[in-house]
């Protein structure tokens, strides 16, 4: 019974298993069905606007976790994703504001829940094993979910696969049900203390500034930051800013220095998740169209069948070797034909392009959304046992000194995809899929030591009146990173060198992890007086 976790826990970690399904399941093709043309089921929009519209999408996600009740955001959360499947433009936009109001308010509400489960005094000291075990469960739904959307986009087409993603939702809305009686009495409101502000006043000088300031900006004809998207989002933001900055202005002297540190780390976090979050868009171009995905003749047969049987198969564009479109050229006094070739094969080396009219077998590209969550399954008890053992040898870096680390590290995986354009020729031919494969490894490592750390800075260091607020000032800067992961990965065909896009992304990190290895000695300090 000692070691016996609360009867709660397997229920919230299959209701976030489901979300997170849901969740990464849309996000997993968001960009290659806003790419894909008309005529094959997508929006047929650039790679430009696809770019922005993602990061201003994920951007929103995480700003609104300000906001929000775990009912409101299961109700919504799931009409949203269901109302990705209807076609059309409009209904994407509806669906994606609905996912923003739900994602968001989820995230954080379903964390806090499980942490109150664990508040009672025979379950305390297994608190962070509980969080490992929830942990595990976002990975296991954010890495299976890309093969179940290959297959349901090969097979049905793209409505089916966002409904997959609405299916899992309401899959964890029902295991959530389930469980409620479990973790019912864990669902206590913080007591209102007297320094805190009155949620109606953050609402009127933060929130609806914030809404006002975003529409007005969103509406005004032209835009200032190159779309309107981007224009709403960085002025909606502003009012936000302002509220944490007059935070530390108005703090006391004592408080002053946690949130100084809080603040500064939470500014250069925005360059990881600026970085991390090319996942789907820039990383996810260089998966589609300059990494070789052909499946392997030795198991084609294989995977031909399990599409047949309509199984979980690992293959995805059936398509012909050459389109219809040819054109005639004169050569030694002869007319020739020359047939275009789809994009896949134009920077396929001639020798290994297929027989003209021959069926080829590709690896789906959304399946490289799961090598990440699959790195973190691998690596987060590697991490852990690590840093165990420099605590035994009382020689474990403090959690800035983690974090400085996990930026140097995170910097060092673009530097991969700096080497694998160089190897493939700037894109003249076909990268091997290793490429991807060790630079999401690399960063992986660099998550492990940031992002966790991160939040655990955040509930230890923040003053204990202001732990909720502090929690969104960390959601925020991840909302502002993924934000200008966005606008970064809209520059990606500016680049006639792909390498300088990554080396960019190399200059970004190293430039933050530079500025943390300044900032120890300081940081540390504040550590070491506040903890």
């Amino acid at each position: 019974m000692k070691n016996k976790h609360p009867l709660g826990l397997p229920f919230l970690f299959f209701t976030e298993m489901w979300e997170r399904f849901g969740y990464y399941l849309m996000i997993g093709i968001f960009q290659l069905y806003l790419t894909t043309s008309v005529e094959k089921g997508g929006l047929g929009m650039d790679r430009k606007d696809a770019a922005d519209i993602y990061g201003t999408f994920i951007a929103f996600v995480f700003l609104t976790p300000f906001l929000g009740g775990l009912l409101a955001d299961r109700i919504l959360g799931y009409s949203g994703y269901l109302g990705l499947a209807i076609p059309g433009t409009n209904y994407f936009y509806i669906s994606l504001f609905l996912i923003v109001l739900g994602n968001g308010f989820f995230k954080p509400n379903i964390s806090t829940l499980l942490g109150n489960l664990y508040n009672d005094e025979k379950y305390k000291h297994l608190k962070d094993s509980g969080y490992n075990i929830f942990y595990s469960g976002i990975n296991i739904g954010a890495a299976s979910c890309t093969f179940i959307a290959a297959f349901m986009r090969n097979k049905y087409g793209w409505s089916y696969a966002f409904a997959t993603a609405g299916i899992g939702m309401f899959v964890g809305l029902i295991v959530y049900f389930i469980g409620l009686r479990h973790y019912k009495h864990a669902d206590v409101l913080k007591p209102v203390q007297k320094e805190d502000m009155p949620l109606s006043k953050i609402f009127t000088t933060v929130f609806l500034p914030a809404i006002v300031v975003g529409i007005g900006a969103w509406s005004i004809p032209g835009n200032i930051f190159g779309s309107d998207s981007t224009d709403a989002f960085i002025f909606a933001t502003i009012p936000v800013i302002i509220f944490y900055i007059g935070l530390y202005v108005k703090a006391s002297i004592s408080d002053k220095k946690p949130l100084a540190a809080l603040l500064t780390i939470m500014l250069v976090s925005v360059m990881f998740w600026a970085v991390f979050k090319q996942n789907g868009t820039a990383l996810t171009t260089w998966a589609q169209y300059y990494t070789d995905r052909e499946v392997p003749s030795a198991i084609k047969p294989v995977a031909e069948k399990l599409y047949q049987a309509e199984k979980l198969v690992f293959r995805v564009d059936s398509v012909e070797a050459y389109t219809d479109k040819f054109s005639l050229i004169k050569e030694n006094g002869k007319v020739k034909k020359i047939w275009d070739r789809p994009v896949y094969f134009r920077n396929l080396q001639d020798e290994l392009v297929p027989p003209e009219n021959s069926e080829v077998f590709l690896f789906n590209t959304e399946l490289f959304q799961s090598i990440n969550p699959l790195w973190v399954i691998i690596l987060t008890p590697v991490v852990v046992s690590f840093f165990t053992l420099l605590k035994k040898r009382k020689v474990e870096p403090s959690t800035a000194t983690k974090i400085a680390f996990g930026l140097l590290i995170s910097s060092l995986s673009t530097l991969v995809m700096v080497a694998a354009v160089y190897y493939c020729d700037n894109g003249a031919v076909k990268a091997s899929p290793l490429w991807l494969i060790s630079c999401y490894g690399v960063v992986t490592i660099g998550e492990l030591f940031l992002s966790p750390m991160g939040l655990s800075l955040v509930s230890k260091l923040s003053p204990k009146r202001l732990t909720a607020l502090m929690m969104g000032g960390w959601f925020l800067s991840t909302s502002i990173g993924n934000k200008l992961s966005g606008i970064l990965a809209t520059l990606w065909d500016g680049y006639d060198n792909k390498a300088n896009f990554f080396l960019v992304n190399f200059v970004l990190l190293g430039f933050a992890a530079f500025v943390m290895f300044i900032l120890l000695k300081w940081l540390n300090k504040i550590l070491k007086e506040n903890l």
